[in-house]
This record gives C-alpha cells, sequence and structure tokens, in this order.
C-alpha cells in the first residue's frame, strides 16, 4: 500500500520520495493527496489552464481523477494503477490526466459526482470522469481495479475503450456530453415552492425521517452507515416543538449506540467516518475534522436536553482528541487522518485479546477485554477486534462476580494504559492542509461545548483556531479555501463564509466580545454580495467572480457536511434576531421557499435546513443580559441559559463598567461601549438598580425585566423547556 500511511501524526506529512527529478507536476502541489501522486509514472496535471489547454490543442479527452487523502479505495488504486508503468503508459498516450483533491476544489467534486450519479445511479472516491476538451463529461465511474473483477472491467482496458469511443465516435460523445451538462444545469436549477412555509412541513419532515429509522441500531437504514449528525438535530428540535417522546427516543438511542460502538474511539476519543455494518461495529476507520465537529455540536445538544453521562463523555473525550491531534499549535485545526498504518486499514485502532493480556495482566485484561467485546477470533481482520460496548458496565459486573467499582476502576486505567501503548504504533497519515469551512465547523463546535461544559481550554482553542482563520485565510474582506505549506489558495465557497459566520457568531455568544460579532456581519454582508442569487434567491456555491465551469450550482442538500444554503439560513435568522434587520429574516425565508418541495420529499437529506425551518416558524427567544461579566449572577444566568436546550435563541450581554473594552479580534479593543449600536438587541437595555438583569424578547418585543436566576428559570421554562 502507499507508503504515505508510514508516518506519526505530529509530522503532518506523507512520505515521499526524494528524488523531485523524477516527479511529476503535483510535486509543486500544496494537497497532502496531490502529492502522493507527485511520483506516479503517469504525466499528472493538477487542475488549471495548462492541462485544459493541453487538452484542446491535442485533441485529447480529459482524465479526471478526485479523491482525498483519507481515502482507503483511492490508495488501494493508487496501488494498483498509478503506480504502474504499464497503466500510465496508455494514460499518457490517451488522455491529459488531471489529479483533484476533492477537499480542495469541492466545487468540482460536486458537478462531476452529480454527472457520475446520473451515468451509473451511484457515487464515491476514488471518482474517475472522462471529459471532452470542452470539460463536458461523457464517461465515468468510481474505483477501477486493475484487471476484470469484482464485477467491474479492467482500468487499462476501460481506457482502451473510452479513447476508442472518442476517437471513433466522437459525435456521440460530444451528445452525451451535452446531454449530462443540461442534467447537470437542471440539478442546479430551483424555483420557490407555492406552498406555504408552514408547521404541516416540519411534521411531514419528521413522519419520513422516522419512516427510515432502525430501532434496533439506531440510525438510518441499513448499511452501511453514516453518523446523521443533522437529521439527529432536527429530532431534538422536532421534540421541543411538538413534544414528540419518538423524537427524543431515537436521538438518544442513535447516539447511544454510536458513542458505544465500534465507530468511536474508546482509548483516544473521537468518531471515525462510518460503520460498513447496520450495528455500528466496524469502522472505516479514516477520522475527518468535520464529523468530529458536527457530532460534538449534536452530542452537547442532546447533553442539554437529557444530561446522559455517556453524552459528556463522548463530547469531552472528543474535543480532548481534536486538540491533542487536530489541531497546528497556536491554532488551525488540520483536515483529515487516515484510515491506513503500515498498510493495512485499522491496523493502529485494534486489538487481540493476548496483546491485551500482555500489556493490562491476565485478570485485568480478561475483564478489560470482555468489557469491550475482545474475543478470540476477533470481529475484525487477523483474529483482531474493534473496541464496542454490548453490555452496561454494572450488568456485566454482575454476570462476571465484580464490584462495579472494581470493573470501572480496571476499565479507567485499562483505557490510560492501553492508549499510552497504542501511542508507540506507527500511526496512520494525516493531512494537514488546513480548511476554512472545516475550521468553522470545529471552531463553532468547540466554542458551544465550551458554554455548556464549562471548559475554557476549548474556547481558547475555538479563538486561536478562528485568529488563524481570519489573520492567514482572509484577506481584503474575502475568505481563502485552504492554508498549507505557507500557503493560502483557493477562493472561498459558500461554505467557507457560511461556516465561519456561524463560528463567529458562536465565539460571540461564548466570549460576548463584540469584534466577533462585527466580523460576522461582514462577512454575511459579503456572502449575500457575492453568492446571493438575485433571481430565483438562495446562494451558488461558488463567487460571482469564481472560474467559470459548465454549471454554477446551488445545493441545498447535507451531505458529508451540512448545505452552506442551510446554515446561511440559520445565519440570517440568528442576525435577524441580534439586529433587528428584516432584510436577513426575508432572505431566509426565500431561500426556505425555494427547497421546501425538497425537504417534504427527501427530508433525510435536508437536516440542517430542517433545522432552519424550525427556527423560521418559531418565536426565537432573544436574551439580553445586562450586567458585569465576573458578577455572581451574571454567571448564573448564563449557566442557566447555556444548560438549557433552547436552541432557537440568541444571547448578547453588555457589561457598563467596562469602559475601554477588552482586545478583540485583529488586537484592537473589544469596546463593550458601541454595543447597543453594533447590536440592536442590547440597545436601551438598561440594568435596574445596578442589578444584573435580563430581557426575555421575542422580535424584540421583551417581557418585563428580571434580576434573579429563578426569575429567569420561570420565563425559559415558559417556552417548554427545563435546564437540565
Amino acid at each position: 500500500m502507499n507508503a504515505a500511511h508510514d508516518n506519526e501524526p505530529q509530522d503532518g506529512q506523507h512520505n515521499e520520495p526524494q528524488d523531485d527529478q523524477q516527479a511529476n507536476r503535483l510535486v509543486q502541489e500544496t494537497s497532502p493527496y496531490l502529492r502522493q501522486h507527485a511520483h506516479n509514472p503517469v504525466d499528472w496535471y493538477p487542475w488549471g489552464e495548462e492541462a485544459l489547454e493541453k487538452a484542446r490543442s491535442e485533441d485529447k479527452p480529459v482524465m479526471l481523477s478526485i479523491g482525498y487523502s483519507a481515502c482507503h479505495w483511492c490508495h488501494v488504486m493508487a496501488h494498483e494503477s498509478f503506480e504502474s508503468d504499464e497503466t500510465a503508459e496508455i494514460m499518457n498516450r490517451l488522455f491529459v490526466n488531471v489529479k483533484v483533491d476533492r477537499e480542495e476544489r469541492p466545487d468540482l467534486d460536486e458537478i462531476y459526482m452529480n454527472a457520475v450519479t446520473a451515468m451509473t445511479g451511484s457515487g464515491g472516491w476514488p471518482m474517475t470522469v472522462f471529459l471532452t476538451p470542452d470539460l463536458k463529461p461523457f464517461y465515468g465511474g468510481t474505483y477501477f481495479p486493475p484487471d476484470d473483477r469484482y464485477g467491474r472491467p479492467g482500468f487499462p482496458r476501460i481506457l482502451e475503450a473510452v479513447a476508442q469511443f472518442y476517437r471513433e465516435r466522437r459525435s456521440d460523445a460530444e451528445e452525451q456530453g451535452e446531454k449530462l451538462k443540461s442534467r447537470l444545469v437542471e440539478l442546479a436549477g430551483f424555483t420557490s415552492s407555492n406552498e406555504t412555509l408552514e408547521t404541516g412541513l416540519l411534521d411531514k419532515a419528521f413522519t419520513g425521517i422516522a419512516a427510515s429509522y432502525d430501532a434496533t441500531n439506531g440510525g438510518f437504514g441499513t448499511q452501511p452507515k453514516f453518523p446523521p449528525s443533522m437529521t439527529l438535530s432536527f429530532l431534538l428540535r422536532e421534540h421541543l416543538r411538538s413534544g414528540r417522546q419518538s423524537a427524543l427516543d431515537m436521538a438518544v438511542h442513535s447516539l447511544s449506540k454510536m458513542g458505544n460502538g465500534g465507530i468511536y474511539d474508546h482509548l483516544g476519543g473521537g468518531f471515525h467516518r462510518y460503520s460498513v455494518d447496520a450495528k455500528w461495529l466496524i469502522p472505516h476507520f479514516e477520522k475527518m475534522l468535520y464529523d468530529n465537529a458536527l457530532l460534538l455540536r449534536t452530542y452537547t445538544e442532546a447533553f442539554q436536553a437529557t444530561g446522559d453521562p455517556l453524552f459528556r463523555k463522548v463530547v469531552s473525550e472528543t474535543a480532548s482528541y481534536v486538540i491533542r491531534e487536530m489541531m497546528q499549535p497556536g491554532g488551525g485545526f488540520y483536515a483529515t487522518q487516515d484510515a491506513d498504518s503500515e498498510g493495512e486499514e485499522g491496523r493502529f485502532f485494534v486489538w487481540t485479546p493476548e496483546e491485551i493480556k500482555a500489556v493490562l495482566g491476565d485478570e485485568q485484561g480478561r475483564l478489560f477485554a470482555r468489557y469491550y467485546g475482545v474475543e478470540e477470533g476477533g470481529n475484525f481482520e487477523h483474529g483482531t477486534s474493534v473496541l464496542h460496548v454490548d453490555v452496561g458496565l454494572e450488568p456485566l459486573a454482575a454476570h462476571l462476580r465484580v464490584t462495579p467499582e472494581d470493573l470501572r476502576a480496571i476499565v479507567s486505567e485499562g483505557r490510560r494504559t492501553l492508549f499510552d501503548h497504542r501511542e508507540r504504533r506507527v500511526h496512520p497519515g494525516r493531512d494537514d492542509k488546513i480548511m476554512t469551512d472545516w475550521n468553522g465547523l470545529m471552531t463553532g463546535s468547540l466554542a458551544r461545548a465550551s458554554r455548556v461544559f464549562g471548559e475554557p481550554a476549548w474556547l481558547g482553542a475555538a479563538a486561536d483556531s478562528m485568529g488563524f482563520v481570519l489573520d492567514v485565510l482572509h484577506e481584503d474582506g474575502r475568505l481563502m479555501h485552504t492554508f498549507k505549506d505557507g500557503r493560502a489558495r483557493f477562493n472561498g465557497y459558500l461554505d467557507d463564509y457560511a461556516f465561519t459566520v456561524s463560528a463567529l457568531l458562536d465565539l460571540y455568544e461564548a466570549t460576548f466580545d463584540p469584534a466577533w460579532f462585527d466580523r460576522a456581519v461582514a462577512l454575511m454582508d459579503t456572502t449575500i454580495e457575492r453568492f446571493w442569487d438575485p433571481e430565483d434567491g438562495g446562494f451558488f456555491f461558488t463567487s460571482d467572480d469564481h472560474e467559470t465551469l459548465i454549471v454554477r450550482s446551488k445545493n441545498p442538500y447535507d451531505n458529508a457536511i451540512p448545505s452552506g444554503n442551510a446554515v446561511s439560513v440559520q445565519n440570517l435568522l440568528r442576525l435577524a434576531a441580534f439586529t433587528g434587520r428584516n432584510e436577513y429574516r426575508d432572505r431566509a425565508g426565500q431561500t426556505l421557499a425555494l427547497f421546501t418541495d425538497y425537504m417534504g420529499a427527501a427530508p433525510g437529506g435536508f437536516g440542517q435546513l430542517l433545522c432552519g425551518l424550525s427556527w423560521y416558524l418559531d418565536k426565537p427567544v432573544e436574551i439580553a443580559l445586562v450586567g458585569a461579566r465576573e458578577d455572581a449572577t451574571t454567571r448564573a444566568m448564563l449557566d442557566l441559559i447555556d444548560g438549557t436546550f433552547l436552541p432557537n435563541k440568541v444571547v448578547a450581554l453588555h457589561d457598563p463598567s467596562e469602559e475601554d473594552g477588552r482586545a478583540g479580534v485583529d488586537g484592537r479593543a473589544g469596546d463593550d461601549s458601541r454595543a447597543g449600536d453594533l447590536i440592536p438587541l442590547l440597545a436601551n437595555r438598561p440594568q435596574i438598580d445596578g442589578a444584573t438583569t435580563a430581557y426575555v424578547c421575542e422580535q424584540f418585543v421583551c417581557r418585563q425585566p428580571v434580576t434573579t436566576v429563578d426569575e429567569l428559570a420561570e420565563l425559559l421554562e415558559q417556552r417548554g423547556t427545563a435546564p437540565t
């Protein structure tokens, strides 16, 4: 397997041959994924004018290969085909070969993934697409083996057949490309529904989601199973809105199954990408920053709603993992960790009973292995097992005839000892590029979790990472998409703006430094200026000055990450609640109306947008606090607010005692004296008798202000919530 896996996570680099004289053009790229292919015999080009001009001038089709660093089957195809001199000779003779990192170029990935799905009925990575010189797709697929197997034709045979088709049936290739382009344009077009935005759509969506629920294992559908973070967040909101106990039960059951399953790393914390089975037992072992960011947020919300200690444990361990292994010194989160090490998927993470006993001793090792389901024969490859918990600690202790206290101590100490032992293994490789959108997701999740669990280190990591993005990936009011090897690259996409605005608002509500809020407003206004569709509403994925591609997409669907449109809806609604600016709310309504039919027809793909619809149809709670930040009553009120599951709310604070403010973003003062001007929710909110005063409002119409925690609790309970 690819040598890129044999390295320690601290390196942030993939091992590569050092003789750059034999390298192809990818050696100049910053993407670790592209650099993994820099010494292939394939004459690779990065996406760009040089490759496209060569295709046009030589009238050759483009062989576009898209993947990402942590993709297991990408590595398999690289080893089998792209490292083969024979296969490379065919590729170089017949095609202009272009390699793309889907994480750097999600615009290209989305367009050509839609094309492959239209052609074959499914998609995935590695993705292989054949394009005419004017970039229209006419044939494609995902993984191709090196010879005929798995019911798939071998890659060399595909290459020869596609090239022959292009030469001898050129008009058919052009016609196929034109049809697919028309289909892509159709997929990118949306028109507003005539349906009214009303709660019946939320009821319909819930019914559709419940129909695919796995009552035995949690989650939805059969297998493979991906963590349904956005859908579970919607279910938590739906329970709050409608009182449906089943909505809460589905969310809690799913989160419990995932938190106890093999998809969760029980020694190091954090979640793997997905489970290949229905039971969350055997994962695809790569760890993605975005999965862990989204799950951090959902588990935090579930803890607010239930107080379940498992959810607290998962949040704490996942946050620790991210800061320990996925954060560069000074701020900024890395993208992914590989599934493979030493050429084998999952090798770093799995155990045998003998290995555990050798580290912990026979008796403690036996009990530890039993708790985590590690048995002779294993549940994975080569007799190894993925740690998971099938039986609760107390019933297992009774069955094993030990006290719960003793078993708990053995498990706790054993986890620490085995983690230390595992650290001496060869680590999976790590893609250490820093991506603006995924950093936004993690920064926002850590900021929110820090409020709920009172962890200042998490807030510090979030603030440092946002500071890095604003220092390095933000210039002249615009965002860049990635940073690697000292270079910020690629125009920011909608997701970069949407997730960064959301994280800035989260940081404001965690710190009440108005500089964060100021930046959020500025970037939201830039998002509207550069991405808004003035004809039909909603946001395009690329800006108005982006490279021209064969289609300008507008995506409302949640895939591995939430759609930029859905997050932008919530950003607009949050800003409307803070500022009273109706134009923000109006744009949110236009965007929701554009995708109404889709939310009802396929709610499982629209969890984040449904969360936005829930807010839009609600009367969000606007909480303005006026008082000293460190005052005991102020802190107690904030603890109450943060401990209450009330997702459709905004919180602002003004401290009249801070004349000069605090150091804010870019080192300038976060001047609280201007807070009322910047955040109208705080305007004209005086303290009562010098005490911390809380104003609980809806659409800027406030209840009688209160000055005690009990009075505030009563107002919050009137919204159907209770603190945990």
